[in-house]
């Protein structure tokens, strides 16, 4: 066995990334060609003596029996070489089964075996896995109740802008476009199915990496937005905790709109510039007094 990649390499379909010993199957094709020859030039005899059969029984040099026997011949011979033809067909499938291509542009991962290694077609864990990266999909949910504004901008004709964080939120890694939603709602969490792609040329993503999905949908001028900690939910519908000036606590019923793992859009029930608490929320009361501290130090309430 002989390989011809590098682990992590890129290759494109069709490349050759190993090569079974063909030994076994050259000569398999060899002796099926063999005889595929060999019946081609038994038919052919076959053939000539029916043509001279043929002008012979009209002067009863031969009988009609001879003549439906050599006729019988050719076509048996005819069957033969089908079957050979078969033959040389899938022993030259099978030299070709020697040579393993690529199916599809990608990545080559870590190779599952090594140069000497015995492999039947029975191996499960195969020679290497190949993922195509570039483009790259990826695949992320969005709440049931946000769906009909997605689909209002896709009606649009609207590309929709999809942005891939890492883990924390902290550094973007790639743009894309969102490609579709799935066709169904997924009643355990209700939530949908988006799927996006990217160009994914500098690699900033790889299959099965977890990241987080913004997806710009549309932009509110002079929205309220406070941060997702300080929303609270209640028998009552959604609230916060606002501070007055002596930095006492009373609640708001508000109106959500678009929101993110960091922020959330108030349509209704604060204006800008009030103070939301969005720490020690479990231990607060209404009217109650609260010491706000400077964002830098830990235990900050507002």
């Amino acid at each position: 066995m002989a390989i011809h990649f590098q682990e992590g390499q890129q290759v494109k379909a069709g490349d050759l990334l190993a090569e079974i010993d063909p030994s076994q199957f050259k000569v398999a094709l060899a002796q099926a060609q063999g005889q595929l020859a060999k019946d081609k030039a038994t038919l052919a005899n076959a053939r000539r003596d029916l043509a001279r059969y043929q002008q012979l029984v009209k002067t009863n040099l031969v009988s009609r029996q001879e003549l439906d026997t050599q006729q019988s011949l050719v076509s048996e011979t005819q069957g033969t070489i089908k079957a050979d033809e078969a033959a040389v067909a899938s022993a030259q499938l099978q030299l070709d089964w020697s040579r393993i291509t690529a199916p599809i542009d990608g990545r080559v991962g870590l190779k599952q075996v090594d140069i000497g290694n015995q492999i039947s077609s029975g191996d499960t864990t195969g020679i290497v896995v190949i993922t195509q990266t570039h483009p790259i999909d990826l695949v992320f949910t969005l709440p049931e109740s946000e769906i009909a504004t997605v689909v209002q901008a896709q009606k649009a004709g609207k590309g929709l802008v999809v942005e891939a964080w890492d883990r924390t939120n902290k550094q973007k890694l790639s743009e894309g476009s969102l490609l579709s939603l799935d066709n169904q709602i997924d009643t355990t969490t209700g939530t949908i199915k988006l799927k996006a792609r990217f160009n994914n040329q500098d690699d900033a993503l790889f299959p099965n990496q977890f990241v987080n999905a913004r997806m710009l949908v549309a932009t509110e001028e002079n929205a309220v937005v406070i941060p997702t900690a300080a929303l609270q939910m209640g028998n009552e519908g959604n609230f916060v905790w606002v501070l007055n000036s002596d930095n006492k606590v009373s609640k708001h019923l508000v109106k959500t709109g678009i929101q993110d793992s960091q922020t959330v859009v108030i349509s209704a029930g604060l204006s800008a510039g009030d103070r939301v608490v969005t720490d020690g929320i479990d231990r607060l009361t209404e009217g109650a007094k609260v010491e706000v501290v400077e964002p830098a130090k830990q235990g900050a309430n507002s």
